[in-house]
């Protein structure tokens, strides 16, 4: 009898418990970091905030709709955690640029981030600081600096090249090609030989468990502080899900490195290739000015391979769908690629792209309504600081919405079309972080570095799908039928994968 009246006031009791660790220790807690000159935004909820409002699916247009109220910086709450969200170009410079040494801190409060960048001793996630500028110094001036990004070239063109022919096979065989999947593999593969000098089919699994793991929000992640929030995560399995696609990675990061070490294993098919990652890494490591551990090793890499592989494989995609839906504009890319390579011919990179403005348009413009990371990684303030009249606290989130900046109808005019021709004609707007209402890789200190192997690889890629194919619809499908409908994550992925029949035009 006892046991029985026991189980039914224990739920009664967890809720107690909640209810009074919400009043006594997050409430007077909010009401403490929210002065009277805090940004406005939406009243939440206890425990959720502002959960309720937000679609995963969609997130970048729930947050402008729940900015559009308030202005554009908004004041919000993702369970126990305060987060700003900024959405005008205005702002965004203030963050990026005027105010960027201020904002330019990194938050390690999620699991899955937190794990993945080796607790925050990778380029993409470690706060600002000496380990941050020595990791960037070797992505930038060692791992992919202009001059290394251009020798890697002969890579992209041979990975694209053996891409198309299994294209040709399908199209010839009036299969039809799944773009999405395609486009995955071949910027996968492309980022595997420039790391470690070879294909590995079995990192692509770990790769997508990667992606879900960051993008999952684990209990303790939207609640921290809550007592046995970590147990909630063990017993919704997430906590081992994160363990082992972590744990996958990494020994194939460590097998990689020992390879290279021994130089047993490791041997390339052309030994004219350019050094790859790893070597380069090995070098440093003896270098007094670095002395980079296995560690630090394995946390490039993983930045390397899990952004390397996703952004260009989506942006060629939103390309290819935005095309698909605009006969005339895919007629005009075609013209102009076919026209600069000629019959019969092979795109070289150095060549031709520079002379491929209408298809560099395309690119830009589906970079502005399709962003690679529609959310910019969510910065830190390093102390308490003034913007737009507001007071935000020291240590507070703040999220850059990219996506939102893109579509303002203030900086771009018919700002929800897709017209690459806005780009043309003397508007002379770059990604490289000077055009705030233009920001797919952020601007400022922590712009994404991969931004020029990024956008090389997608030029590269569209312009051979342009040249090479006649594309049209499935039978039956009607251009409305193709939807821009995306899936919740990091990166701007389409949710139904771009399935296409092709003619073989060359």
């Amino acid at each position: 009898m006892i046991d029985m009246i026991s189980n039914m006031l224990l739920p009664y009791l967890f809720l107690f418990s909640l209810t009074l660790f919400y009043f006594l220790y997050i409430l007077p807690k909010f009401i403490k970091n929210k002065s009277k000159s805090s940004p406005p935004g939406p009243p939440g909820l206890p425990f959720i905030g502002n959960l309720h409002q937000l679609d995963p699916s969609t997130l970048p247009a729930s947050l402008r709709n729940l900015a559009k109220p308030y202005g554009p910086i908004v004041s919000l709450r993702f369970g126990f955690n305060s987060v700003i969200v900024i959405s005008s170009p205005s702002l965004a410079k203030e963050v990026l640029k005027t105010q960027d040494l201020l904002f330019c801190d990194r938050p390690l409060s999620f699991t899955g981030e937190r794990k993945m960048s080796y607790d925050g001793i990778d380029i993409a996630f470690s706060p600002y600081g000496e380990q941050w500028k020595k990791m960037r110094k070797i992505f930038n001036h060692h791992l992919f600096s202009p001059k290394r990004v251009q020798s890697l070239s002969y890579i992209r063109e041979d990975e694209i090249e053996s891409t198309m022919k299994e294209m040709h096979d399908l199209a010839l065989s009036s299969k039809m090609i799944n773009l999405s999947e395609m486009m995955k593999n071949v910027t996968t593969n492309i980022m595997l030989r420039v790391n470690f000098g070879k294909r590995y089919q079995e990192v692509f699994g770990p790769l997508d468990a990667i992606q879900a793991c960051l993008v999952d929000r684990h209990f303790s992640d939207i609640w921290p502080g809550l007592p046995f929030s970590g147990l909630v995560d063990q017993l919704l399995g997430k906590t081992n899900q994160l363990e082992k696609c972590f744990q996958d990675l990494d020994s194939f990061y460590q097998k990689q490195i020992d390879e290279h070490l021994n130089n047993q294993k490791h041997k390339r098919a052309n030994e004219q290739e350019e050094d790859d990652v790893i070597d380069i890494l090995l070098q440093l490591a003896k270098d007094e000015l670095f002395s980079l551990t296995h560690e630090e090793m394995r946390a490039m890499l993983m930045d390397v391979l899990v952004a390397g592989t996703d952004t260009s494989a989506a942006s060629v995609v939103w390309a290819m769908t935005s095309l698909i839906k605009n006969p005339k504009m895919m007629k005009k890319a075609q013209e102009e690629v076919r026209n600069v390579i000629g019959k019969n011919g092979k795109i070289n990179e150095a060549d031709h792209l520079p002379k491929l403005t209408y298809l560099k348009a395309v690119v830009k413009e589906t970079m502005r309504l399709y962003p690679p990371t529609p959310i910019l990684l969510p910065r830190e303030t390093r102390k308490d600081v003034i913007i737009n009249g507001y007071e935000i606290k020291k240590k507070t989130q703040v999220l850059v919405n990219a996506w939102a900046i893109g579509r303002d109808p203030e900086s771009w005019e018919n700002s929800e079309e897709f017209l690459p021709e806005r780009f043309l004609g003397g508007r002379d707007i770059d990604f490289k972080g000077n055009d705030l209402e233009f920001i797919p890789f952020g601007a400022g200190r922590r712009i994404c570095p991969g931004m020029s192997i990024g956008v090389v690889t997608t030029e590269l890629l569209l312009a051979n799908l342009l040249y090479l194919f006649d594309w049209g619809l499935p039978n039956g499908v009607k251009t409305e039928d193709i939807t821009y409908d995306t899936m919740p994550g990091i990166t701007m992925h389409k949710r139904n994968e771009l399935c296409l029949p092709a003619h073989v035009h060359f």
